[in-house]
């Protein structure tokens, strides 16, 4: 069964940017984030709706611990590679407990993050392998479907982002930074891209070369949180006016 999986876990399947497999993900995704919160905010019971966010919020998570479970069955699994020290994955471990619990502050922390890198994850994947392969699905579903759960959270259980918790959650990136530096001081990895960028096509190749990106990256995390909390921002004011 190892060589099995091994082989699987390994086999040739290319990913192509902006190819076919991508761009169906990304419809599909666009149709998901809005078809399925509004169907369970418009006919489903609160009982139901928790459910379904419950069940969201472990679909993601699962994700990931599938994929750590796949690489060690097939004997591969690394330290340095396979933890959850890049953001994506750390978020998509803590999201069951905005899901069950209706933690706002964590749902602060974690919008920010999604919002922002979720989304630029999306637009310009980290995966090596093309539909219908499990790495193509652990991908999209550790983003495309940690978007729709916070897109969930927001109409369904009625969370909204606050400037206070856009700071809040650029303080939790920092912190995950210092965190992710940390280990990979400890163990030679990359995580967080820290050290190096990423193999694939990336945002982190427009800002400039190590280790001024991770400075850039700074301004262009602030970027992309006001711009995920801006909808949010001009939806209050229009209820409020």
């Amino acid at each position: 069964m190892r060589e099995w999986v091994k082989e699987y876990m390994m086999e040739p399947n290319l990913f192509i940017l902006f190819g076919s497999d991508h761009f169906w993900a990304t419809v599909i995704s666009l149709i998901l984030w809005i078809l399925v919160p509004l169907y369970s905010k418009n006919s489903l019971s609160k009982r139901n709706q928790n459910k379904l966010g419950i069940a969201l919020g472990f679909m993601v998570m699962s994700n990931y611990i599938i994929w750590v479970i796949l690489e060690g069955v097939a004997g591969t699994f690394d330290m340095k590679l396979h933890l959850p020290f890049h953001l994506c994955r750390f978020a998509n471990l803590a999201i069951p407990i905005v899901m069950i619990y209706k933690k706002n502050r964590l749902f602060q922390i974690l919008y920010f993050w999604g919002m922002s890198g979720m989304i630029q994850g999306a637009i310009t994947p980290d995966v090596t392998h093309g539909f219908p392969h499990f790495h193509f699905f652990r991908f999209f579903i550790g983003h495309n479907g940690m978007v729709l759960t916070l897109i969930y959270a927001i109409v369904v259980y009625e969370l909204k982002p606050t400037l206070k918790g856009l700071w809040e959650s650029f303080l939790g990136l920092n912190l995950f930074l210092v965190l992710a530096a940390i280990i990979n001081f400890g163990l030679g990895s990359n995580y967080f891209w820290i050290c190096e960028k990423p193999l694939t096509a990336s945002l982190l190749d427009y800002l400039g070369p190590w280790p001024w990106y991770i400075l850039v990256g700074e301004f262009v995390a602030i970027l992309h949180y006001f711009a995920a909390y801006a909808p949010i921002h001009f939806m209050n004011k229009k209820t409020v006016s």
